[in-house]
């Protein structure tokens, strides 16, 4: 089975099991409030640094990068993950664990998403079953403006990080102009789509 289908599905049974386990609480499946403040001082204390206020998931962002991009160039996985990516019958071929390397990979997504949760509900206060729908098509955009291969086998941490800035510039310069929130997904929809068909026809073209 294709990892993006399985990702989808999955995502979709334990968005639904989720659902159903907040509504078992006593406030009926509303937002859980009332978050301690150490909690979201924990994520949202500032560092002055040259007079300006840095909230402190700007610094765990940057650590999470720096790990990844050490993973991603600097061990046996990374250079395992690049090579099952290309190709999985070579990877396999060549002795390359490619269920083992698939499975770490996934587990060491499950990590990150965890940990961004952690991040994002103390960012923004509260927490419910409807929190970060649909910023995996944020994540897919990011990805994909950076470089990243929907195809596999290529994509640099640096690149993904330019992804993010640039699709976060392009939302907050659609707020800022005033675009509707309609707008705002068929223009994102719009640049994943032109993001894919450009790296399609690399690919096409290398064959």
């Amino acid at each position: 089975m294709h990892p993006f289908i399985v990702t989808l599905a999955t995502q979709l049974i334990l968005y639904g099991l989720v659902l159903r386990y907040v509504q078992l609480g006593t406030n009926g499946g509303g937002p859980i409030s009332g978050l301690t403040e150490q909690y979201k001082n924990v994520v949202k204390y500032t560092v002055d640094i040259g007079g300006n206020a840095i909230p402190l998931y700007v610094f765990y962002a940057i650590i999470a990068a720096v790990i990844m991009w050490f993973v991603w160039n600097k061990t046996t996985l990374g250079k395992n993950m690049y090579a099952v990516g290309a190709n999985v019958e070579a990877a396999n071929v060549s002795g390359i664990s490619v269920m083992r390397t698939t499975i770490l990979i996934f587990m060491m997504g499950g990590i990150l998403y965890g940990f961004s949760g952690f991040i994002e509900a103390a960012r923004i206060g509260s927490n419910s079953p409807t929190t970060g729908v649909g910023a995996e098509l944020d994540a897919i955009a990011a990805c994909v403006i950076g470089g990243v291969s929907f195809t596999g086998g290529v994509g640099k941490i640096s690149g993904i990080i330019t992804g993010v800035i640039l699709l976060q510039v392009i939302s907050v310069a659609l707020q800022w102009l005033g675009v509707s929130g309609d707008m705002q997904f068929i223009i994102k929809g719009l640049i994943i789509l032109v993001a894919v068909a450009i790296d399609m026809r690399k690919y096409l073209a290398k064959k």
